[in-house]
């Protein structure tokens, strides 16, 4: 099998992508379906979704240190074949614990995705190319959050709720024949008895010793954060206190992806042009001009649509724009150890956006304060780390 990247090897990177789509947005239109389907109540018809969040953020953790020690390949392979399983024993639930054990593998497996995705092009491209390749690639994964609940919704009103499985069974089975036909093995042999000599507690230990990598995954998890948060608050404001449709909501939601899909697109036409400092800086300032605004509005009074989706817009615009900068950062600590960092820059960005969203509802009153609150915090941490690398990089620290 060639060593040398191909554009069917390039394709199929970007495909596995989107396995994560398949697993979380494209079950969101399935939720009052399987609620009725299944005769569950509220709480019960929520598990079967956040439990895909919480299982998928961790098993991102394993398998960045999986695949530094045995390999990207068996290891995408293996988390391939667990998504696969999950899908078909999800189709074939006929109650809510069969359904929550196949979504809970199903997430294990989607897992793989974008953790192993950015560790086998660290690999395969270089750290030259890299912010480059993951701009291009997290540019490919944001058309599946865009397209998958579309579909998604189209197979529920037509054919019933077990037809999205379906969905993710043969999506699954395409991208899974692609990895393995185009997907070689890319980590450098000598890679894993360095990392086996490190052992794992260590490996983590080892990179969160180091001020910049701590930085850098803070501050894409904490910008993740406040995209989340922003877009959750923007559902129940539409919907409760300007009564407006979920459609309307549907179309104003779009600025969302498109602001993530053109800052990554900025990123990847600028590549290695710029320093990763400096870009995440730039994202960070960006993201925190934006999120100010709009709480500042919201606080005045000043309540519509255009002030929700817009600044949303350029929140997301911004974390496009750092995001493959703070990656690569990321994986370029301490480069034995990229698939590791990948799995946690990964994880952390689901839990701090998991537990930003928690901490909204727990305090939603009816009023935008919330909003406020939880935004403006994570804004506020999320500048704070944007700022670490590029101070460590004027006062001559690389530490």
């Amino acid at each position: 099998m060639s060593s040398t990247p191909t554009r069917l090897f390039a394709l199929s990177l970007a495909c596995i992508a989107l396995i994560g789509p398949l697993a979380v947005h494209a079950f969101l239109p399935v939720i009052p379906a399987i609620k009725a389907g299944l005769d569950l109540s509220d709480a019960l018809a929520q598990l079967t979704f956040s439990i895909s969040l919480f299982a998928m953020a961790f098993a991102t953790l394993v398998y960045g240190s999986l695949s530094d020690r045995y390999g990207r390949r068996p290891v995408l392979l293996s988390g391939l074949a667990l998504f696969l399983l999950g899908s078909f024993l999800s189709l074939f639930a006929s109650s809510i614990g069969s359904l929550l054990l196949g979504r809970v593998l199903q997430a294990v497996g989607a897992g793989c995705g974008m953790t192993l995705v950015r560790a086998i092009a660290r690999d395969a491209y270089g750290p030259d190319r890299l912010v480059k390749v993951l701009a291009y690639l997290t540019m490919f994964y944001t058309l599946g959050p865009m397209a998958a609940p579309v579909i998604a919704g189209l197979l529920v009103d037509h054919f019933g709720w077990r037809s999205v499985f379906v969905l993710s069974l043969v999506g699954g089975l395409l991208i899974t024949a692609g990895a393995y036909l185009f997907i070689f093995e890319t980590k450098p042999a000598r890679a894993g008895a360095r990392v086996a000599g490190i052992g794992l507690a260590r490996g983590y230990f080892l990179l969160f010793s180091r001020l910049r990598f701590v930085a850098f995954v803070f501050q894409t998890a904490f910008s993740s954060a406040m995209f989340l948060v922003t877009a959750a608050a923007a559902s129940f404001i539409m919907k409760d206190m300007l009564d407006r449709q979920a459609s309307e909501y549907g179309l104003w939601f779009l600025l969302f992806p498109v602001g993530f899909f053109s800052g990554n697109f900025v990123s990847s036409r600028i590549g290695a042009r710029a320093q990763t400092e400096t870009m995440v800086l730039a994202g960070s300032l960006l993201s925190f001009l934006a999120g100010a605004i709009m709480c500042l509005l919201l606080a005045v009074g000043v309540l519509n649509p255009f002030v929700l989706f817009v600044s949303g817009f350029f929140i997301t615009f911004a974390q496009g724009l750092a995001m493959p900068y703070g990656q690569a950062g990321a994986m370029g600590v301490e480069p034995q150890l990229a698939g590791t960092a990948s799995g946690i820059a990964v994880c952390l960005q689901n839990l701090l956006g998991a537990s930003a969203t928690l901490i909204y509802g727990m305090l939603a009153d009816g009023t935008v304060w919330p909003l406020i609150y939880t935004c403006g915090a994570a804004s506020l941490m999320m500048l704070g780390f944007g700022l670490i690398p590029w101070w460590q990089r004027q006062s001559g620290q690389r530490q």
